[in-house]
């Protein structure tokens, strides 16, 4: 009864620690019903007034040491819960990491990023409880009640075969509630991780909600599955209610049954008062443990609908490991088509050539597939069709370390981390030097800066957001430059930063461009004037490709954007000017 094996077999280490357990709760029912037949013992000669002061100092010991046992034992029994719990949990988010590790890059082509975190944290958790309390106290249950009328038969063999009957009425209503339990949680955690989703898409794009005031239309969308999801959570704590009362009436009703038929026995002259107390006392026993399993079987349920997402991310199907080694830079698309959802094509048959030096621009509006091209050249996008060589190899064949130490993705938001400048840099490269930290920090002019600081232990903080975009941008770039790969993909990396940042991070590309491939996204045609060769697209289409003045020759898409572009300009510093004047 909801015992997943597979689950089990990943846990190897938990099985001893439930063991453990249930040894010790067994061990514990043997101290209980030492007590109770030690109390009965004393009761029964009390009444025939044939007690000892020496039988009371004996009882009273074996009772000491039974009672001490018990705690003992209980205690211990928690511990090993917990043990046998932690080593669950580490071992599946081992078996996380370690899958998106399979997966690399381009993991969020398979599964999104909120249903990863959740089933890495709350998911695991919520197998907590099943793999510490549910099953020991699953295996438990099955032994305790044979124990019991084992002990109890020979005393009263029909009123321990009543309470051993009714044992099996607490399992049947659980099994009963089993399947529609099972899909009332399955609604329950898909409904979860679609809240998850919404609030870590609308945490992330807080400042954008703000800009454009629609924080209060995605609130009140928040609201709505929220409620969605409370009225499904309080289906579930009915439905756990409800099955709660009904092993209550069993338990209760069947040691009650127990307790009749043992005053019954008594008022016979069957049994002596020794027995019927005896009786009386552990008729609760048989019932408990499993009354106990069926207030975990309800938690342990949620862990196995959690369980079936994690299971799902292990499942995932990986690509082939790839063993092909970079030996030459040079990078071919012919016919390069991609989808994300495989309706939406948002590059449509593009060819490119970028050579292993050089500054290659690819331009256009927002939309056209920029940073799909550079997603696929980085790996990340590796669901395409057509061709996209390296060298002689295809870019979905090339071993992903491989990949990544030839080619370094640096975008708009480069992740900046907290800790130090050191911390950050030495990311890109651990065996670096003081030296070459510096050398880098002086290439893209945060040197200076830095050593008005704390050099490079001065600090960051989360999202490195105590300094300024211009500043962070720089720091990003110098990480790179310190990964000292062959190819570097800037995708709008001097977007949103202050005109010098922006000037500096040019000139640095060009001087790059020498001896590296540098290509550079961008959709400010001013910054690509001076690239080798750049290519213009439009709707996911390669429209055109040439230099700078050829393109302008054209009187197409490119002069188009670009005569855009410059009236612009124009009219933005025709309103600085007014503006100054009028100051």
């Amino acid at each position: 009864m909801m015992i997943n094996k597979r689950l089990i077999r990943m846990a190897p280490d938990s099985k001893k620690h439930i063991g453990r357990n249930i040894l010790l709760q067994m061990l514990s029912l043997t101290a209980n019903i030492v007590i109770m037949f030690v109390l009965g013992f004393l009761i029964q000669g009390l009444v025939a007034g044939t007690v000892q002061n020496r039988d009371f100092m004996v009882a009273t010991l074996l009772m000491l040491v039974a009672l001490v046992l018990k705690i003992v034992c209980t205690r211990k029994a928690i511990y090993q819960s917990y043990m046998a719990s932690k080593s669950v949990k580490r071992i599946l988010r081992e078996k996380i990491y370690q899958k998106l590790l399979k997966l690399g890059s381009s993991y969020s082509e398979k599964v999104s990023t909120a249903e990863v975190v959740q089933a890495s944290v709350e998911g695991v958790e919520q197998l907590e409880i099943y793999f510490g309390s549910y099953l020991p106290q699953f295996f438990y249950s099955l032994l305790a009640p044979v124990v019991l009328f084992a002990v109890l038969a020979p005393i009263s063999f029909v009123s321990a075969l009543v309470l051993f009957l009714c044992v099996p009425l607490i399992p049947l209503s659980i099994i009963l509630v089993q399947k529609f339990a099972k899909r009332l949680l399955a609604k329950y955690w898909g409904q979860y991780v679609k809240l998850g989703n919404s609030f870590l898409e609308n945490l992330q794009g807080l400042t954008t909600l703000k800009i454009y005031q629609s924080d209060e239309y995605k609130h009140q969308e928040m609201n709505k599955e929220a409620e969605h999801f409370r009225r499904i959570t309080m289906k579930v704590l009915t439905m756990q209610l409800n099955s709660i009362t009904i092993m209550d009436w069993i338990a209760y009703g069947g040691a009650a049954l127990g307790i009749i038929m043992a005053v019954r026995e008594f008022a016979a002259g069957h049994i002596g008062v020794m027995g019927c107390f005896v009786i009386i006392m552990l008729s609760a026993d048989f019932f408990l443990p499993l009354r106990l399993l069926g207030s975990f079987f309800h938690v342990a349920m949620n862990g196995m609908a959690a369980s079936e997402k994690i299971f799902r991310l292990l499942d995932l199907p990986e690509d082939e490991v790839q063993s092909g080694i970079i030996e030459d830079t040079n990078i071919v698309l012919r016919n390069l088509s991609y989808s994300y959802d495989n309706q939406r094509t948002v590059v449509r048959q593009v060819s490119m050539e970028i050579p292993a030096t050089g500054f290659t621009a690819i331009v256009g509006e927002s939309g056209c597939g920029k940073s799909t091209i550079a997603g696929i050249l980085s790996g990340e996008n590796r669901q395409y069709t057509g061709s996209a060589q390296i060298g002689s190899l295809e870019l979905n064949s090339v071993n992903q370390t491989n990949l990544k130490e030839n080619i370094t993705l640096i975008g708009i938001r480069s992740y900046i981390f907290k800790g130090t400048v050191r911390e950050n840099l030495l990311m890109a490269r651990p065996e670096a030097t003081e030296a070459e930290m510096w050398a880098a920090l002086a290439k893209v002019n945060l040197a200076d800066f830095l050593k008005t600081e704390n050099g490079l232990e001065t600090v960051l903080t989360e999202k490195g957001e105590n300094f300024s975009g211009g500043q962070k941008q720089r720091l990003a770039v110098a990480r790179a430059l310190l990964h000292d790969s062959q190819i570097y993909i800037f995708d709008e990396a001097t977007s949103n930063i202050d005109v010098e940042s922006e000037n500096d991070i040019l000139q640095l590309l060009h001087e790059l461009a020498k001896d590296k491939s540098i290509v550079l996204i961008s959709h400010r045609l001013a910054n690509v004037v001076k690239a080798d060769r750049i290519y213009v697209m439009a709707n996911g289409d390669l429209k055109e490709s040439g230099r700078h003045e050829d393109l302008l020759q054209k009187q197409a898409v490119y002069a188009n954007l670009w005569n855009a572009q410059m009236n612009l300009e124009k009219y933005r510093g025709g309103i600085i000017h007014e503006t100054a004047d009028c100051n």
